[in-house]
């Protein structure tokens, strides 16, 4: 084996993300050290208030910097067919926050650690907005390119976790790189372009060694959002569910692509966990992408949200699974080594004014070949939640039980879920 042509490989591709990260640290560093050096304090207030965390004020809020966080406190009784029930009490998520925002609001940052993850570091990001309608974001944070649930943050799910929908085709949903995102308005009728150039590794890694390093080129992703009677009420477009009731019929309609070129993870948020060669037992690594379509409604308390979503994956011809280039991978295999297939997503709920909320979700996903060690399998899921919010969603106590049908084993799941935004 050609130790030393992959090493020389390791480390071209090591150079060219290195090369992206060090781009965007650098611009991380240099906006913030400018902007903290052009802050002159005249005047400052603090205030806390549950759910907005502990906020400071400068110069009558030219300068704003936030301190802020959620708990949630989860116990799940977890029972598939022929085998003993588990129980689970955990602190599901333990999440820390540092954000803020200066030159009126042109320059802003966010820093977002869970700490219930062996990998604390979620966000990490400093966004620019240089026109009013245009944004752009550099560092980690959660892309747009995944389904419309996963671009909400954990603290503002409908029910008490991710269903198999989300978690299947995706994992934190975090990228690192740099995010575009743009407005245009005619009327009520508003487009939301956005699009990204990220490391296609998920999270950010320098790795536990030196050679552990992220693989592949880089991934390319983008979103298209469009909403023909106009804008939610002010946030509540951070949830699915309509806690502010809209007045009149609030819909938005998305689609996201993307493409990683050279993934080895089975959802494009990792690297090395397979390998493949070409004939010349160069390390050659498939191509993945991923299509969403979703949609979401909001009117007087109701809500209804659909997904789709189909994967692929391409430049398969010519690979070989072992180093000696003597075992071809045949076109059905990649299944085994990547998530493919299609799925879709229906749930709705409708929330009350006193602040309780009835919802319900199904979801089926459908493997791309018919083979039995494929990483995705047949599967459907029932799920029945109610929520009492007691302040917004920022102190609310969820409940949920699920059925989940996994190539004719059934499991069912029991969640307690209380959560407190501080």
């Amino acid at each position: 084996m050609n130790y030393q042509f992959i090493d020389t490989l390791l480390m071209k591709n090591y150079n060219k993300k290195m090369k992206l990260k060090t781009i965007v640290s650098a611009l991380l560093f240099l906006i913030g050290f400018t902007a903290i050096a052009q802050v002159n304090i005249k005047s400052q207030s603090k205030e806390f208030q549950l759910g907005d965390g502990l906020r400071f004020n400068v110069n009558d809020g030219e300068y704003k910097f936030n301190i802020s966080g959620f708990m949630q406190a989860t116990y799940k009784y977890e029972k598939t067919e022929v085998s003993v029930a588990n129980n689970y009490m955990n602190a599901n998520n333990t999440y820390l926050s540092i954000s803020g925002s200066m030159f009126n609001e042109k320059l802003s940052f966010l820093l977002q650690n869970n700490y219930s993850n062996a990998k604390a570091l979620l966000d990490a990001w400093v966004a620019y907005t240089p026109v009013k309608n245009l944004k752009i974001t550099f560092g980690q944070k959660q892309t747009f390119t995944n389904n419309r649930e996963m671009t909400f943050y954990e603290d503002k799910l409908q029910f008490a976790d991710r269903g198999i929908f989300s978690s299947k085709f995706s994992n934190t949903g975090r990228e690192f790189g740099v995010f575009f995102e743009g407005q245009f308005k005619n009327e009520n009728f508003i487009i939301k372009p956005k699009f990204a150039i990220t490391s296609g590794d998920g999270l950010n890694s320098f790795g536990a060694t030196s050679i552990d390093v992220d693989q592949g080129g880089l991934k390319y992703g983008g979103r298209i959002d469009m909403l023909p009677f106009g804008n939610f009420k002010e946030g509540n477009d951070g949830y699915i569910a309509d806690l502010k009731h809209e007045d009149k019929l609030k819909v938005l309609f998305g689609a996201a692509y993307s493409y990683n070129v050279g993934a080895s993870n089975k959802v494009g948020e990792g690297h090395g966990d397979f390998v493949f060669y070409d004939k010349n037992l160069k390390v050659k690594s498939p191509d993945y992408r991923k299509f969403y379509e979703d949609i979401l409604f909001k009117y007087k308390g109701f809500s209804l949200l659909g997904e789709y979503v189909n994967t692929t994956a391409l430049a398969l011809g010519g690979s070989f699974i072992d180093s000696s280039a003597t075992t071809p991978l045949f076109i059905t295999e990649i299944s085994q080594y990547l998530v493919l297939g299609n799925g879709y997503n229906i749930q709705s709920g409708y929330v009350t004014k006193s602040g309780y909320s009835l919802d319900v979700k199904y979801e089926k996903l459908n493997k791309e070949f018919e083979n039995n060690a494929s990483l995705l399998t047949n599967q459907e899921a029932y799920t029945l939640g109610l929520t009492k919010y007691f302040k917004g969603n920022n102190l609310k106590i969820q409940s949920a039980v699920s059925s989940t049908n996994v190539e004719k084993i059934k499991t069912v799941i029991a969640q307690l879920s209380v959560q407190v935004v501080f």
